[in-house]
């Protein structure tokens, strides 16, 4: 059962603040822990990132699903407050990334300069925003307790399989672009991310509710 609509956005501003701090702030950490040492950086910033939202889906999952990414609410949604829950996201989640550059001692406004471009890396969001929408349409459905930790699990694995590291969120790639850090995106760069996840979330949500079939009938 779903929290009220105010209480279900809120859930959505704060996990998705949170979620996103967590993926640019361990980055942050990670790169400056690592020693210049890129794959022992990608490796603090996954677990940062697989731990809160294992967290987060299960604090925040009753109250308003624990979408937290504009594909997931858009792809699985038809809620009459959508428009609501992608602001909440975005707005929450760019606080996010501004309160890491705060911690940090960092310059609050910025840009990112990473360039992340090319059909590689077309290809590899398209193939994690697939696995997403994939993983929770069926997760779901047969599995619901374990929502959590299939989702964050894929996530993990996609930042080490996916050329592109796994955004699959079209909000946390906007939000990644004000960010001048391990986790930041070159502006240039964000519509091409944002066509490939949406393509492979329609593809991902499509495919696993084929997978799943018709819905049980009750008896009685």
């Amino acid at each position: 059962m779903r929290s009220s609509s105010g209480r279900a956005i809120a859930a959505e501003f704060i996990g998705s603040l949170i979620l996103f701090a967590t993926v640019v702030g361990s980055g942050v950490m990670a790169e400056r822990l690592s020693g210049g040492n890129d794959a022992i950086a990608l490796l603090g910033n996954t677990g940062a990132t697989g731990a809160v939202l294992y967290v987060l889906i299960t604090l925040l999952g009753p109250i308003s699903g624990a979408h937290f990414n504009p594909a997931v609410t858009l792809m699985l949604g038809a809620r009459r407050d959508w428009l609501s829950f992608i602001a909440a996201q975005l707005i929450g989640g760019i606080i996010g990334v501004l309160i890491v550059h705060a911690m940090f001692d960092m310059t609050i406004l910025q840009l990112g300069i990473k360039p992340r471009t090319g059909t590689g890396q077309w290809i590899g969001e398209f193939i994690a925003t697939f696995g997403l929408l994939f993983t929770i349409v069926i997760g779901s459905r047969q599995r619901p307790d374990a929502v959590p930790a299939l989702v964050a699990l894929w996530i993990v694995a996609g930042y080490w399989f996916t050329s592109s590291t796994s955004f699959a969120n079209p909000a946390i790639t906007i939000a990644r672009a004000i960010t001048n850090s391990f986790a930041g995106i070159r502006p240039i760069d964000v519509p091409g991310f944002i066509v490939a996840q949406r393509a492979g979330a329609a593809v991902g949500a499509l495919v696993g509710r084929w997978l799943n079939g018709a819905p049980p009938t009750r008896k009685g």
